[in-house]
């Protein structure tokens, strides 16, 4: 009775319902070659919005008084349940109210969601644009509704902008690159400047703070294709030949030679979700896990040809090695940790211990305190001379849903998420990585960033959107509690807080001091979250389980033991 109360006197003055479960339509903003006005009836978007916040608060006001009356009544047990269960219902509702609020049209058309749309700040920087990797929870929140024709145009739409000339200081990129992000800009018609269009206008970085080059959107753009047409049903689209040449052109890209000696991907800091400076250059953890992401589902939807066969057979070498190299070399328990201490340096020679010749004291105190004696993870970088120790939270999870790390390593994750829960989630999840670069460090490694101080943004900052991540890995390894836990403490606060994009301090106590509001993957994020743990077998449609295939030629392949050379039966020859 009282969500049919709230939904009833919510904007009748407006003339549509932001309550709408079933469409995304907006008459006044689905326009094509016109503009398009910036208010409806003479009500503005300020006005809507400041309107909708404080019948929100009335709201809330009203439901908190009855609970009040009916608690002293005597019945405080089943009330408190129902107001609870109340309360969570109108997050959610909230939540898609604010997701379908955030969708992006082209000539009429819904093809993403922006990355925030905050009114309390002044500045909009690259916010108002459709990001892909931001775009990804949305996505998948849309699928699990049922609701596909977004996603099927965002795909396609991104397919198109993939092959724009993009040129900085007179260099191209490769063409496989995927944008990372793009806006819907309204533009005069030529000829006729009484009439306009819809185009739309892609960043390959060229605009981007730091002038970064998006490494990992391509291989996002790869995992939404295959779980749309997982959840869709829907596998013409991945069978279309423009979106197969896509596919192939971003695995060119990405298994191109070059000088590297390691199968992981070299790339440069800040190309993947912290794109800023964090000491993140090299072999990051995030983008391996996204890179054998985008593999197995490349060749899980690549078209047997004459044309891929080299194409297939050097995504699956690649496979072999990529997983080797991350289990192997990438994983840290306690009982890894102490082989590390104990390390002979300056080996030369094919069966050397300590292959990239790390030297012992580069572990830190706080991890020698901080490792459990159960549980594990992948450390964040590899490269010759140097472990990145801290624990990034989406390559440990990604690693755990795409099964790059093991069974038994993937538990160990999960088991290390629960011993230091105060660490990583306390008030708020998630931690994007763990501990915070400070001091000295903090300086060197970040260029003393403002936005990234200590416990802030992405140096140790606390995420809402990484609950998706979180919430499919525990249903993978059917330990669901953790993720419902996390889900939990999020709605203690995040719809009351105004959805921000990230929370401050080592607690996550504060709301980001940059941080937007209404930030849409924190939106998206819970949402997910929410409808993975109501059905857990639609995880599926994000879940790649250990390939058998795989693991045998792991097994064949044996690379501890192999040097680098062939075995040749012994001749002898004359000098």
């Amino acid at each position: 009775m009282l969500q049919s109360q709230l939904r009833s006197h919510q904007f009748q003055y407006v003339g549509v319902s932001f309550c709408d479960s079933q469409t995304y339509s907006r008459p006044w903003l689905q326009t094509c070659k016109c503009q398009r006005p910036e208010s409806a009836s003479g009500i503005t978007a300020g006005d809507v919005t400041s309107a909708k916040h404080v019948l929100e608060f009335q709201d809330v006001q009203q439901l908190k008084q009855e609970k009040e009356v009916l608690t002293s009544n005597g019945t405080n047990g089943a009330t408190s349940d129902i107001y609870d269960t109340i309360s969570i219902n109108s997050i959610e509702e909230e939540a898609w109210n604010l997701l379908r609020e955030s969708v992006v049209y082209y000539c009429g058309n819904p093809i993403g969601t922006i990355a925030a749309q905050d009114p309390t700040s002044s500045s909009v920087l690259n916010y108002d644009q459709v990001f892909i990797r931001d775009f990804i929870p949305s996505g998948i929140a849309f699928l699990l509704k049922g609701e596909f024709d977004i996603v099927r145009n965002f795909i396609l739409y991104t397919l198109q902008l993939q092959s724009w000339e993009k040129t900085m200081d007179c260099h191209s990129p490769g063409q496989g690159l995927m944008p990372a992000s793009f806006k819907v800009r309204t533009v005069p018609l030529d000829g006729d400047d009484s009439a306009t269009e819809e185009v739309l206008d892609p960043d390959f970085g060229e605009a981007a703070i730091g002038r970064v080059a998006p490494v990992d959107s391509g291989l996002w753009w790869i995992i939404l294709l295959r779980a749309y047409g997982k959840c869709s049903g829907d596998l013409s689209v991945q069978e279309r030949v423009d979106v197969q040449t896509g596919i192939k052109m971003i695995l060119k890209l990405c298994l191109a030679d070059g000088f590297d000696m390691f199968p992981t991907l070299l790339v440069t800091d800040g190309s993947c979700m912290i794109d800023r400076r964090m000491g993140i250059h090299g072999h990051p953890l995030e983008i391996q896990a996204l890179f054998y992401s985008a593999l197995l589902c490349a060749r899980e939807m690549l078209t047997p040809e004459d044309g891929s066969t080299d194409l297939i057979r050097a995504l699956n070498n690649r496979l072999v090695a990529l997983s080797f190299h991350i289990r192997e070399y990438y994983w840290l328990d306690l009982k890894k940790l102490n082989e590390i201490y104990r390390y002979k340096t300056e080996e030369y020679s094919y069966d050397a211990i300590n292959k990239f010749n790390i030297y012992p004291d580069q572990i830190s105190p706080w991890l020698v305190e901080w490792m459990p004696n159960k549980g594990g993870y992948l450390i964040g970088n590899l490269q010759p001379a140097h472990m990145d120790f801290r624990f990034f939270s989406l390559g440990n999870l990604l690693s755990v849903i795409n099964s790059l790390a093991t069974v038994e390593q993937s538990h160990a994750i999960l088991d290390l998420i629960e011993a230091k829960w105060s660490d990583l989630v306390a008030e708020m999840p998630f931690k994007i990585c763990y501990p915070a670069l400070d001091g000295q460090e903090w300086q060197i490694i970040t260029g003393s960033d403002p936005k990234n101080t200590p416990w802030s943004y992405h140096n140790a900052g606390s995420w809402p959107t990484l609950l998706w991540q979180l919430t499919v890995a525990c249903i993978k390894m059917k330990r669901t509690h953790i993720a419902a836990k996390a889900v939990e403490i999020a709605e203690r606060r995040i719809s009351r807080d105004r959805w921000p994009e990230y929370y401050d301090t080592k607690r996550s106590r504060f709301i980001g001091k940059q941080s937007r509001l209404y930030q849409t993957w924190s939106i998206a994020g819970y949402l997910v979250a929410k409808q993975l743990l109501a059905d857990p077998s639609k995880a599926n449609i994000l879940i790649t389980e250990e390939d058998s295939e795989l693991v045998n030629a792991l097994i064949s392949a044996n690379p501890r033991g192999k040097r680098g050379r062939k075995n040749f039966k012994q001749k002898t020859y004359i000098v």
